[in-house]
């Protein structure tokens, strides 16, 4: 089993007609992330805490048609949060996040996880926003601890982020419990730092998307591998970057021995293409991408 930990949303997302009008959509990186794992046809699990409410009744109603467990998942009567993009005439998006008093933000560390963990992956609002934030942090430290592969994807949002100086600093601090670091290119820009760098502080991989330029893989081995972006008719890149981490995640927690890194990129790649060929964040079907 995969464990994608962090927040589920809701995506405001602007529509043609009428004019300003926006159509609630389910969102925020985890829950694509488990979300893509599921239509995977991966084991994975959702750890998270989300709103009683009609938005978090309806958000965990498609982790459900999924196939997604949601026995890690909690529920309290705080709104659920909300984030509402802009798009960009290439399709890219940035965000307002309305986050005062929402549900996910009151996550607790939990016991334990489930036997048969295989990988957690981790990212975005979550380790962002108290008290939450300190309790995915040690769930982090915790599980890497006990030797499950981590990914971590910062997802940087800066609108959400009032002391980017400590952010920094305590970015650097997850990464000797990271597996896999998986950023865009804009996340690195924002950071600061060197792929080397990070890979000295632990990191097995670090993963940099790079939008139409596609992606690349440096190993803590000294390898370095690419892949092309598919082409494609772009509606929007929401929840393409959490298509890469469930394809990521799927290719590498059952694996053993050597990574085929230019074949995980090209996965990635492949289905990455496919959300973004939709409007929101509508993760490809195990079908789609030739694997039943």
């Amino acid at each position: 089993m995969i464990v994608v930990g962090g927040e589920a949303l809701i995506d405001l997302v602007p529509v043609a007609e009428p004019p300003g009008a926006l159509l609630p959509r389910p969102g925020g990186g985890p829950y694509n992330t488990a979300l893509a794992l599921g239509r995977l046809g991966a084991e994975v699990a959702f750890c998270s805490r989300v709103s009683a409410d009609g938005f978090g009744e309806g958000l965990l109603a498609g982790l459900r048609a999924a196939g997604v467990d949601l026995s890690l998942v909690q529920r309290g009567p705080e709104p659920t949060t909300l984030a509402v993009p802009s798009l960009a005439p290439d399709g890219s998006a940035a965000y307002r996040f309305y986050t005062e008093g929402t549900a996910d933000r009151l996550f607790a560390l939990p016991p334990s996880l489930p036997p048969g963990v295989r990988a957690l992956a981790l990212g975005t609002c979550s380790l962002v926003l108290e008290p939450g934030a300190s309790a995915y942090e040690a769930l982090l430290l915790r599980e890497s601890r006990r030797g499950l592969l981590t990914l971590l994807d910062p997802n940087v949002r800066p609108a959400l982020i009032a002391d980017p100086a400590a952010y920094r600093e305590r970015f650097l601090g997850w990464l000797p419990y990271v597996s896999v670091l998986k950023l865009s290119e804009e996340d690195a820009a924002w950071l600061g730092g060197r792929v080397g760098d990070w890979l000295a502080a632990g990191p097995s991989a670090v993963v940099l998307t790079r939008g139409a330029a596609g992606l690349t893989v440096w190993t803590a081995e000294g390898e370095e591998y690419g892949a092309a972006a598919r082409p494609v008719t772009v509606a929007d890149t929401i929840g393409a970057g959490d298509t890469v981490n469930a394809a990521l995640l799927h290719r590498l927690a059952g694996g053993a021995g050597p990574v085929d890194w230019p074949a995980v990129l090209e996965f990635a790649a492949r289905a990455a293409a496919l959300t973004c060929t939709r409007a929101g964040a509508e993760p490809p079907y195990a079908s789609e991408l030739g694997l039943s």
